[in-house]
């Protein structure tokens, strides 16, 4: 009776297994789906993980929509995916639209052009951003519009501007690439990490607002690239920063990251953190031991004046 009993539980186990493997299967082969010929607007899409998600993107066959500010460099990275060993499989050739999210004029036209090139978006990934360093007494109003301009306002205004095409057909997908810096703020990061908590903010309001259209939306927040990002930055007076910081060098390399942001479509994540675990820690202590948070961003403040005033 006991060997019965332990044969029938084995074949029930293995049974199990079975329909779980079965069901993995399926599942990543319809994540694999959810990519092939899918309609997929990059932002920022000539440089850093913009450019590394193109390729990405383009490699699970998507169709790209890339977009940017220079007409040139769109079509080098256009010419570059086509030559690309993926192509040899079953990729689609990339359009381009070229537009500058600082300027908001520009938003709605873009928008029109983008809905023109395949007739509809599965998937828009807001990439485009820009740095910033600066002490908060030092820096311009100005230039705190100008971060907030391009890594939120723009973004906002593309999204909105696409919105009501995915709610008519009922299917979308919104990804906005924030960062650690939208969940946590550390010093001379302001006008940054400002820009990225109010992208946190909308884009959780916006997933709840559409899962009654079965609009999809993921935020990912990663910590840092080795990307010209902080090269790019701008500072106090709204000139480039043009260095890159020993945190920068050491991030994770924009390949990887892109790795998981496609990873992060498909299986339709909500909130994704990208980090290693020092950054990831520091989310927790920042909601868990504020106090303990404020004094290390404190310390921080101070290690880090120091050079700049000696």
């Amino acid at each position: 009776m006991d060997y019965i009993t332990s044969t029938a539980a084995l074949s029930l186990l293995l049974g199990g297994l079975g329909v779980f493997g079965l069901f993995r299967l399926l599942q990543w082969m319809r994540m694999k789906a959810y990519l092939r010929s899918a309609v997929v607007v990059i932002t920022g899409a000539t440089s850093g993980l913009g450019r590394e998600c193109a390729k990405a993107f383009h490699a699970a066959g998507a169709k790209l929509v890339l977009c940017g500010r220079n007409v040139e460099a769109l079509e080098e990275l256009t010419r570059e995916l086509a030559a690309s060993p993926a192509s040899q499989g079953k990729t689609h050739r990339p359009l381009t639209v070229a537009f500058d999210l600082a300027d908001p004029e520009s938003i709605a036209p873009a928008a029109a052009r983008i809905l023109q090139c395949f007739g509809h978006v599965d998937i828009l990934v807001n990439n485009a951003g820009i740095s910033y360093r600066g002490t908060i007494a030092d820096t311009k109003v100005d230039v705190d519009r100008r971060v907030m301009e391009i890594n939120y306002f723009g973004p906002v205004a593309l999204t909105k501007a696409l919105l009501p095409s995915m709610v008519t057909r009922r299917q979308g997908h919104i990804v906005a690439i924030s960062s650690v810096q939208g969940k946590i703020s550390i010093p001379f990061r302001s006008a940054y990490a400002a820009s990225k908590h109010a992208t946190q903010a909308f884009f959780d309001c916006l997933r709840a607002e559409m899962e009654q259209e079965e609009i999809a939306v993921t935020v990912i927040s990663p910590g840092y690239i080795r990307t010209n990002l902080s090269v790019n930055a701008i500072t106090a007076d709204g000139s480039q920063y043009g260095d890159m910081d020993k945190n920068t060098a050491q991030g994770r390399s924009p390949a990887e990251v892109a790795q998981e942001v496609l990873a992060a479509v498909r299986k339709k994540k909500k909130d994704v953190v990208v980090a290693d675990l020092v950054p990831s820690l520091a989310i927790y202590l920042r909601t868990l031991a504020p106090r303990v948070f404020f004094s290390i961003m404190a310390s921080r403040a101070r290690k880090e004046r120091k050079p700049k005033n000696s």
